[in-house]
Parts: C-alpha cells; structure tokens; sequence
C-alpha cells in the first residue's frame, strides 16, 4: 500500500470529444491503498514525485462556479508539414480560501504570463499540461484547482504576427522597409511643420530618389502634400484653410494670452485637438531651407541645410480658458529627434510667457492585463498619467536594462512628476464621474461632438471607432507561435454592459524607453515594477524642458491605439487620438477659470 495522504497535484480528465478535451488539476490529497487503485491512479517519481494522475473521467463533478477564467488561442506552425495549428485554451481558476479576492487577478495573470512564456513555451498537449501542474506544484500554492478546456479551431489561412511600431518596424530582421505612398505621406506628415526634401527621406530609409518622387507626385496630385523651395514639400492642411504664414508670431494683447499649451507629436494628434478648440487661429513659421557654401581643399562645396525649425501654433478657447496647440517636428524616432522636441518645447513657451499648464496629448501603447477588467486597457481607451500609491512620479524613463547574475533586471530609469497635481486631482475627478455617469459623461459628450464634426467634413482620416473585432490582443512565443488573449470581462455584467464598445479613462503610470520597449518581457517586466499603464514614444525631453521653464502643473493624456508605443500605424490612431483631446478638453473645462492678475 502507497499512502499519499499529503497534498498533491492530481490531474483528472473531466470529459473528450473529437475536438475538444477538458480536465481538472487540483490540489488534493490522495490515498492508494491497493493495487486495483494503482491501476486508476498513476503516481509520479523522481523530478515529478507529488504530481498523481487519474486514469478515468472524473465520476464527480464540482458545480461550484470558477471564480476567475482566462481564454486565449495558440497559432502554432507543424515542423513537419508546415501547417498551421489553431487552439483555443481555456483556464477556468479556483483559490485556497487564503488568498484574498481582489489578489486573485494578478496571481491568475503572473501564472499565466510564466505559463505561455517564449522561452520556454510548451509546443504539445502533453508538454502544456505538464508544466501547468508543475508551476501550481512549485510557485502557485494559493491556486487550488484549474479546468483546462482545449478546443481545436479550423486552420487558419495565414499566422498572425505580432504588430510591430513604426519605430521597431524600420529595425525588424535589418530589412528595410518598403517604400509605399502612405508612407511617404507619414514622413512628411511627422516632419510637420518642418518641410522635407526627398534627401532626408533617402537618408531616413535609404529608398531611390526615383521611388520618392513618384510617390510625392501622386501626393501633389491629391492635394496631400505642396512644394517648398529648395526642393523641400510640407503636409496641405487642408481641415485648416485659413492659416496665416508669418515670419515671427504677431503681437497679443493680454486677453487673447494663452495659459495653457497643448503639445501633439502625430499629425493625427494635432487634428484632434483642434477640433476641441473654438474660435481658432492657426500660425505657421517655416523654416528656410537654404543652400550653404564652405571651403574644404581649396575647393568650395554647397551643401543644402536647414535653418532654423518650422512651428505651427493654433490659438483658440476650451471652455473659458485660452489655449495653444503645437506639433512638434521630427523626422524618424531618434533621440536626437526627441532632443529636438525639447527644444522646440522651449521656444514655444519663451513665445508664450502666459502660459501656466503643459498638457502632452497624443497616442500611446496599453498595457494589458489578462484577467482583470478593471485593470485592462484596450485600444480606444484614455491613460492620464498619475502617481500611485507607493511612487509619485507620473512619467518615467527607462535608459537601459542590466541583466543581473540572478536572471533579473536592474532599469536605469528617469522618473517625472508635477509641483502641483491639480490636472491629476481633476483627472481622478474624471475617471469617477464617468464611471458613475456613463454616456452622460462631459468628455464623452465632447468625444461625440467631435467625431460627428470631422465625419460631416470629409477628414482625410476616419475618426470612428474601429470595429471591436479590430482590437486583437497578441503575444509573441518565439518567432513562429502567437498566442491571441481574450480580453478580460467584468465580474459585473451590468457594468460590462453598459461599457461595452465604450471607451474608458484609466489613471496611472506612463512609461517610455526603446531599448525596454522593442523586447516584449523587458517591456513587461518594467510595467510591473513601476505599476505602468500605458507606453508611449519618449516624451521625457519634453518634460524636461517644461520642468526647466518652471511650469509647475503639467499632464500626459495618452490615446491607446495599439499594445506598443502608440506609434504602430493602426486604424485606431485617429479615434484614439481623438478621445485623448476629448479627455483634455473635459479637464480643461473643469478647471478654474483663468483671472486677470
């Protein structure tokens, strides 16, 4: 006789079909008294001693509902004929009464996030259940039970990849990235307000002078894109037709003064936010792109360069307040791109001495949480950044990552936070008022308004919402396996009800970092230690330069438009920079109203 009487990890199967198989892993104890009873019951030895597996379908059934459930599809390749595997796997979850409930999510979803691991991702049926019950036997002891439901899928026509940035993109493989007329237009519309010649394009990705022309040309022919001097071409604005060219801004009186600027890096970014502003009136300084001679060898060379940097400044009101709106300038995703944006941050407040609060807006990339919905942040939602509870920093930068001997990782990082949390304290204010108002909310009316407004004017870019069935939510598991997560549901149906399709405002940590956020765990890992919500394209020169111009209140308001750095060219990027201006202007309209001192 065998007494196992101490607890272990039992896996029964509970039922299977031809396409389907569901089985229970629980933690029990298990008593063998004779050998008819070792003929049902398998007991593991050597590395796996603790682990017993029942031979026969399960005779009692448990009808105590699950108190957490996960389900995501596994899109694997066959090494042998190269077709493609589609699963769907389902994890049903029970817990030791020790645990408290509102830990339950993120035990469900540190298991998870270990179980479906890249580096260690188990490619079959047997190797799957195996480590399932060997992380519930070494790490997980406060998970009492899990129902395992695998379901085969058709197969599927292609693999889905992992979306990638428009940064990581340009690096992915070291291939270069094909020439297209949309991207052309993306170069271009990421330069405004600064012309581009088809030199920077060439030296951005190295495409044929011949290629970029052909391009530009439709793009002329389309009114998209007119030409400068020198060779160089800029974005027709034509949402905007009454901007006024100038060399140096104009002369204001006191009551036209803005307080508050609003900084938008995207072209989408920018639209958005004008189309929250009244009474507006759009400036443009370009900059002069010049030939410049100079001697090398007794012989003179030209080279053409530009002068200065070109800046677009839209006045106007939100609520009772004046406000200006810029898009910074950049060509590519450099750093010394984001330097760049620093420095036009500067001027613009040395332009603009009036102005007290900095607001960021524009789109930025969501951190998921697979098992709590009230954590989740999905595509079309807003991210305020705000301190939490244990850090007051709002916006934090990662430099780099060092791997420790221990496996770990030590982040050199920058943290960011305001002198003054009022834009945050109105944000929270926000944040509850919509959850408790639902479609009543002030910004989603503002949203509404807005959307209907550029629809009726034929905008070059759709500012809908995209089809829910749009918002995908991938990981990577090496380079061949993807795994598609379902987003979590509330516990609640009637608040999953009522937002269902809607967007939400979250309030919490932004982070940025290249060299974190192109891999896909360090990103993960860094969200975890630093509670982020949401990732964007390094803004931390900009905060910088706000800081260093004593603006004591400033925010960053981040569009979710994909599961990155918010700069993955997707049909979100409009509507999602959309709800992010929609979020600004309800803040703005709850603030104070400005005084005359």
């Amino acid at each position: 006789m065998v007494d196992t009487t101490k607890e272990q990890i039992v896996m029964t199967p509970k039922g299977r079909t031809a396409n389907q198989t569901n089985l229970i892993i629980e933690r029990k104890a298990v008593k063998i008294e004779n050998n008819s009873d070792s003929e049902k019951i398998h007991v593991a030895g050597g590395d796996h001693q603790g682990i017993v597996i029942n031979k026969f379908v399960a005779s009692e059934v448990d009808d105590q509902p699950a108190e957490l459930s996960l389900e995501f599809r596994v899109f694997l390749v066959n090494a042998q004929n190269g077709k493609h595997i589609q699963e769907s796997r389902t994890l049903l979850f029970w817990f030791s009464n020790s645990l408290p409930s509102f830990q339950h999510a993120s035990v469900a979803q540190d298991f998870f996030k270990e179980l479906v691991s890249p580096q260690e991702f188990p490619r079959d049926y047997v190797g799957f259940i195996k480590k399932l019950m060997k992380l519930m036997q070494l790490k997980y002891s406060s998970i009492k039970k899990v129902e395992v439901i695998i379901r085969k899928l058709d197969e599927p026509e292609k693999l889905p990849s992992r979306p990638l940035s428009a940064d990581e993109s340009i690096f992915a493989n070291g291939k270069q990235i094909p020439i297209t007329e949309e991207r052309v237009l993306e170069l271009i519309e990421s330069s405004y307000p600064n012309p581009v010649t088809i030199k920077d394009m060439v030296k951005e990705h190295s495409w044929s002078d011949e290629d970029i022309v052909i391009h530009i040309k439709e793009l002329q022919k389309k009114k998209l894109v007119k030409a400068m001097e020198h060779g160089a071409f800029t974005r027709v604005v034509s949402h905007d037709p009454d901007i006024q060219i100038v060399k140096q801004m104009p002369t204001m009186i006191k009551a036209k003064q803005p307080t508050i600027a609003i900084i938008t890096a995207q072209y989408c970014e920018k639209l958005a936010v004008d189309a929250m502003i009244e009474n507006k009136e759009t400036f443009v300084r370009y900059t002069t792109v010049g030939v410049k001679e100079y001697s090398k060898d007794g012989a003179t060379i030209k080279r053409q360069t530009r002068f200065g940097e070109s800046n677009v400044y839209t006045l106007g009101n939100m609520g009772a307040h004046r406000i200006v709106c810029t898009k910074l300038p950049s060509v590519g995703h450099t750093r010394e791109a984001m330097t760049a944006a620093g420095n036009t941050t500067t001027r613009l407040l040395g332009t603009f001495q009036k102005v007290d609060y900095v607001i960021l807006v524009g789109l930025g990339g969501g951190v998921p949480h697979y098992t709590d919905f009230n954590k989740h942040v999905r595509l079309g939602d807003v991210v305020v950044a705000h301190s939490t509870n244990n850090n007051r920093a709002v916006y934090t930068y990662c430099e780099n990552a060092n791997e420790r001997p221990d496996g770990q990782f030590a982040f050199d990082h920058k943290d960011y936070q305001p002198s003054n949390f009022c834009l945050q304290h109105i944000a929270s204010q926000l944040k509850a008022q919509s959850e408790a108002e639902g479609d009543a909310a002030p910004w989603l009316k503002f949203l509404a308004e807005a959307e209907n407004m550029l629809s009726s004017a034929e905008s070059e870019s759709d500012f809908r919402r995209p089809a829910k069935e749009t918002d995908k939510l991938y990981m990577s598991i090496g380079e061949e396996g993807v795994i598609e997560v379902a987003h979590p549901t509330s516990t609640d149906p009637d608040l999953q009800k009522r937002l269902e399709g809607r967007s939400r405002i979250h309030t919490g940590v932004i982070a940025s970092g290249r060299a974190v956020c192109r891999n896909e765990q360090l990103r993960q890992k860094f969200s975890e230690q630093h509670v982020a919500l949401a990732w964007d394209s390094e803004f931390d020169s900009v905060i910088e330069s706000a800081q260093g111009n004593c603006k004591d209140c400033f925010a960053v308001v981040r569009g979710i438009s994909d599961y990155k750095d918010g700069t993955r060219k997707s049909p979100w990027q409009p509507y999602a920079s959309l709800a992010a201006a929609a979020v600004v202007k309800a803040i703005v309209c709850a603030m104070d109203p400005p005084t005359d001192a």
